[in-house]
């Protein structure tokens, strides 16, 4: 029980936690006033990354966080996140930077918080979205502050489009699994089963008696696997690391029961533009499914 409950813990930093969020989907922590153009937009967290590539002007940031220097935790193409300094959060870091605008997640560390707010330096907070039109309305109010609304808009379409495109041509709701590195399973009421709803599965997660964010053992998923399971096995396989539930030999042995499809640990860590990929690599494997069946 104690190895779950830190796993949980350490997860819920990059994806959708399991306890509820606040209401709000962006935060200021204090009021301090932001620069009707921010000259020197400091993020410190990777899907703020992924927002501002896609919202601000490439001049206004001035770094973006360690995360995205790093390709197993970018949500943004490695290239060009390299573009760009990154810092790992610390207050030294940050003010090294000299900042006109901090973007960052809901957790930020207190002496960075405290740093930031002796020395008037506004700090912008991203909460967690737990729905599409929470991410909608983030990406909205992150577009008005860095001065760029059309922008917002203009991504608000594209992910619209793009949920357009991954909505099924038929009525039926494939049982399907979102099984993460650990054994890590999203449920009712998360972004994930949304995002499978929206393109033709249904979320089975319930059937095992899990909850929001739970842990499935690979025992109770052999016992009664679904028609499809969403995985990062391979993606964990291929960078040579060793999982014991993802690279379970009995997992290939279950081929002729369950279709097993590459879901990359990314398209769970943010919202944003990643839902772009996350509902096209869903109804892609929909697709492919059907036309094998």
């Amino acid at each position: 029980m104690k190895r779950i409950a830190a796993l949980l813990a350490a997860i819920a930093t990059l994806v959708w936690p399991v306890t509820l969020v606040e209401a709000e989907v962006l935060t200021r922590s204090f009021k301090t006033k932001i620069p009707a153009y921010p000259k020197r937009i400091v993020s410190i967290n990777p899907c703020a990354d992924a927002l501002l590539m896609q919202l601000a002007d490439k001049r206004q940031i001035a770094s973006v966080s360690r995360y995205s220097h790093d390709k197993r935790a970018s949500s943004i193409p490695l290239t060009l996140a390299l573009q760009f300094p990154a810092t790992s959060g610390t207050a030294e870091e940050i003010l090294a930077m000299r900042p006109d605008l901090v973007v960052a997640g809901s957790h930020v560390a207190i002496p960075t918080a405290r740093a930031l707010k002796r020395l008037g330096i506004p700090l912008v907070k991203l909460s967690i979205p737990q729905s599409v039109a929470e991410s909608q309305q983030q990406i909205s109010e992150l577009a008005e502050i860095v001065d760029r609304p059309q922008r917002g808009v203009r991504l608000n379409k594209k992910i619209s489009a793009a949920l357009v495109r991954a909505k099924p041509a038929d009525d039926e709701n494939i049982p399907a699994l979102i099984w993460r590195s650990g054994g890590l399973v999203p449920g009712d009421g998360t972004l994930p089963d949304e995002l499978l709803r929206r393109t033709g599965f249904e979320n089975v997660s319930k059937s095992y008696g899990l909850k929001r964010w739970d842990i499935l053992p690979l025992e109770h998923l052999v016992a009664r696997p679904p028609r499809l399971l969403f995985s990062n096995g391979g993606e964990v396989k291929d960078e040579g690391q060793r999982d014991r539930m993802l690279s379970h030999p009995v997992l290939k042995r279950l081929s002729h029961r369950i279709t097993i499809s590459d879901y990359p640990a990314r398209l769970m860590h943010c919202a944003g533009p990643t839902l772009i990929d996350a509902v096209t690599t869903l109804s892609g494997a929909r697709r492919k499914l059907r036309a094998s069946s």
